[in-house]
């Protein structure tokens, strides 16, 4: 078959990946569309896949993506004919520890925020569903009716059929050897068969992702991992069973374990995980194995046998030992390559499987339709800047493979690949006490030890070692002041003729027309949702200085590219060029005052204005605002001189009752304000009605999502945010807890914690409107205990903002 030399779109890879994008291209209209495989089909790392297919996940959006994968591939063998292979035999999820009970509690209240019929097991419960597990040292467990297995040739084979049947094409044995982006903004795509020009390309090359990605001058963060697991001959037991055992899991004693035939199929994530072709994927590699290395899973079987004794009587039949590709944090890297307007990506999906048909769809969403349908920051592939080195990717696939069935608490700060950036005064607050967290790539402040207290933390899901020493940090600011660190902050400079114009336009909030004011400004998606989250200050007429999310600045970047247009403006980011310092607390006016001639009355200096003075002698950009809620100031200065700045408002400060505040005291301190946060209560899912940020929206000007929210302007809102005060015992809602009346789902948290101001836990959620009556009582689920909680009328400090203001 002779290739076609033109396309719309060239999908890069023959695995699961790659067919589930080329299939939802033809589902959403397009059959000019093409699949290049160097190989085979299923070549690389899907063919020797165990395939299992799983709903739980800690992010509602990816749980929902693989519940649809599972719907999807149902659908398949109707459709095209051929067989997935698909075994629904559910899972058996085990607790062989209390953290691990406690883990499971979350995931079963979150599935009941997300419609899924999760259920939690007692011991006999267990030995119901599989009598082949050994009880003892249990806790019990959870258990999903529809978590099972499919076959790894089927799925992707039905998906190509399927694409086939809507006009697709595919060819095998067709090597990419370069990647050309013409004047027009269109690619050209070289294969060892001739050249396709094509409008997108999306990378789906697995294995060999990092070698396309280079073809275009990326160089992507990924790193194969040898994985195995072993297949046993016959296992008797089984054959006394009703029906195909549940796959079932023990995290704690490191394996997971389903049936195969009539053996059992057993892997294990070892502790000490060998990376695999380093500097790269051989060309010749396809479908190979690895030579095994049974020793280094010993420790993981050997507490498999212990928790499934059939198991340690069983034969073994083969071991299969092949490379899995992986991202620095696990997650995917997906969508549109900033800076290379048509090119995609969907690599680094370690659960092919059970992800695949899912972000099939949100790939081919996000080309036809310029978004993906849902929230998918987090797989985002810009959320990885230059800071992720192949140094930091092997340190970190390696920690995350080790810890690959670990707990991963609320919180918790993992070591590997850090410090990579730091602040001048890194090693000032490791002396200080400070425990330290990480922030795209840089080292943060989390909290402060006091002196003689230990300086690290210890994770659990509840209260733990920390939680008093933030709450005097809390009462610090509330009743003096406290100085955060907050140069973590995202920072962009926009500048030019057409400044203003342009953020009037990806911006539908009010830019500031004068010179030092202003102004919070959500940025929305075609479909009003809410993808970014700024406070834009003009500094001059033609120069604007906006503050946001530091992990998202890629990402929103790309969206400024995407929408440019015409507009004579430039923009970049100079969030490493500057530090900031925020100041707050009943006290920080005084304090600030000693350090510069210029005069901060409110007549002077009133809330949400800018201005460019010198701070201690520093020249600074002073904002009047602060996320703590209270009376405060952020101070924007060269990050070079950060210790000299430190140094003066810390002498200064010691007169006032100065102390240091970090970033989880600032997390119970916006709690208290109820501020949402970009992310969790602002989302590409949520737009500013049910977020009660309409009052912010200009409607006199044409703005990107206009159209949409114009739409349901007057529209009932299906949920609206919230704040609530919860009767939490010894653990606060951490965010994704189901919030229930009778027992019905009527909201769902997204984020909370304790207020050490008013002694009780608080949560902001999302709640069906009818509930929003202050003093409206509901349940929100616990750590598996159904907590009271009271919707409160407005946020619980300085509800009329005169403490804010003044």
């Amino acid at each position: 078959m002779s290739m076609l030399n033109q396309a719309r779109v060239v999908v890069i890879g023959g695995g699961i990946i790659g067919c589930s994008v080329l299939y939802h291209l033809t589902k959403k209209g397009w059959k000019d569309v093409v699949l290049i495989e160097r190989s085979e089909l299923t070549a690389g790392s899907t063919w020797h896949a165990a395939a299992s297919m799983h709903r739980a996940h800690g992010n509602p959006n990816i749980a929902k993506l693989q519940a649809y994968s599972q719907d999807l591939y149902k659908r398949l063998e109707e459709e095209t004919g051929q067989s997935c292979g698909i075994h629904e035999v559910g899972g058996v999820y085990l607790a062989s520890s209390k953290d691990r009970l406690d883990e499971l509690k979350i995931q079963h209240a979150r599935g009941r925020y997300m419609g899924f019929d999760f259920e939690m097991l007692g011991l006999e419960d267990i030995r119901k569903l599989n009598p082949l597990v050994n009880t003892e040292g249990l806790y019990g467990g959870m258990y999903d009716p529809l978590d099972g297995h499919v076959d790894p040739a089927g799925v992707p084979h039905a998906l190509a059929i399927g694409a086939r049947q809507g006009g697709a094409k595919i060819y095998r044995q067709t090597a990419v050897t370069g990647l050309q982006q013409r004047a027009d903004g269109n690619w050209d795509v070289r294969t060892l068969k001739g050249d396709i020009q094509a409008e997108f390309v999306v990378n789906c090359g697995g294995l060999w992702a990092r070698e396309i990605g280079a073809l275009s001058g990326l160089d992507l963060p990924l790193l194969p991992m040898e994985h195995q697991y072993i297949v046993t001959e016959d296992v008797p037991e089984l054959l006394n069973l009703a029906s195909e055992m549940p796959l079932t899991r023990d995290y704690d004693k490191g394996f997971y374990m389903r049936q195969e035939v009539r053996g059992l199929l057993v892997g294990t994530y070892e502790r000490d995980g060998r990376p695999w072709a380093v500097d790269g994927t051989p060309e010749d590699f396809g479908m190979e194995l690895l030579a095994d290395d049974v020793e280094r899973m010993m420790p993981n079987l050997e507490t498999a046998m212990e928790r499934m004794p059939a198991f340690a009587n069983a034969g073994l039949k083969r071991i299969v030992n092949g490379p899995m590709v992986f991202s620095p944090d696990g997650l995917p890297l997906l969508g549109p390559v900033p800076g290379q307007r048509g090119m995609f990506l969907a690599v680094g999906i370690m659960a092919g499987f059970s992800q695949g048909g899912g972000i099939g769809r949100a790939i081919a969403d996000w080309i036809v339709e310029g978004d993906p349908g849902s929230d998918l920051s987090v797989m985002d592939n810009a959320r990885f800047g230059t800071f992720a080195t192949k140094e930091y990717t092997y340190a970190k696939v390696t920690e995350n493979y080790a810890n690959r069935f670990a707990i991963h608490y609320p919180g918790e700060e993992r070591p590997a690949g850090r410090p990579l950036a730091t602040t001048p005064m890194y090693e000032n607050y490791l002396g200080m006490g400070a425990v330290m967290g990480f922030t795209y790539g840089y080292e943060r402040p989390l909290w402060f030890a006091p002196q003689g207290v230990k300086a690290e933390d210890v994770n659990s899901f509840r209260r733990t070692n920390w939680f008093a020493h933030v709450g005097n940090e809390c009462k610090t600011l509330r009743e003096r002041v406290g100085l955060l660190d907050l140069s973590i902050y995202g920072k962009l400079l926009v500048e030019g003729p057409d400044a203003e114009a342009f953020l009037n336009h990806v911006f539908c909030g009010r830019i500031p027309g004068m010179v030092g004011r202003m102004g919070l400004v959500p940025m929305l998606n075609e479909r009003g949702g809410i993808i970014g989250d700024y406070t834009a200050a003009k500094l001059n007429d033609t120069t604007f200085y906006l503050i946001g999310a530091f992990g998202a600045e890629r990402m929103h970047m790309r969206w400024f590219d995407d929408h440019k247009g015409d507009f004579d403006v430039r923009y970049r980011s100079v969030a490493t060029d500057f530090g900031v310092y925020g100041l707050a607390g009943p006290n920080s006016r005084n304090l600030l005052q000693t350090l510069t001639q210029e005069d901060l009355s409110t007549e002077s200096f009133p809330f949400f204005r800018v201005k460019e003075i010198e701070v201690a002698g520093v020249p600074a950009k002073v904002m009047r605002v602060s996320f703590t809620g209270d009376l405060g100031y952020e101070i924007h200065f060269p990050i070079q001189q950060q210790e000299k700045l430190f140094s003066e408002i810390w002498k200064n400060g010691q007169d006032h009752g100065l102390a240091m505040v970090a970033s989880r005291a600032l997390d119970s301190l916006r709690l208290e304000k109820s501020y949402p946060r970009w992310g969790l209560e602002l989302t590409a899912d949520t737009d500013p009605f049910e977020a009660h940020l309409d009052g912010f929206i200009n409607w006199d000007k044409n703005f990107i999502g206009k159209d949409a929210l114009e739409c349901r302007r007057d529209e009932p809102h299906k949920w609206e945010i919230a704040t609530l005060k919860v009767d939490a015992r010894d653990a606060d809602p951490i965010g994704n807890e189901p919030v229930l009346n009778n027992d019905e789902v009527v909201g769902v948290v997204t984020s909370g914690g304790y207020s050490h101001t008013y002694a009780t836990s608080v949560a902001l959620a999302y709640l069906k409107p009818e509930f929003l009556v202050a003093g409206t009582r509901v349940e929100i689920n616990v750590m598996g205990e159904s907590c009271g909680a009271i919707v409160q009328e407005t946020c619980l400090f300085d509800p009329d903002g005169t403490t804010l203001r003044g």
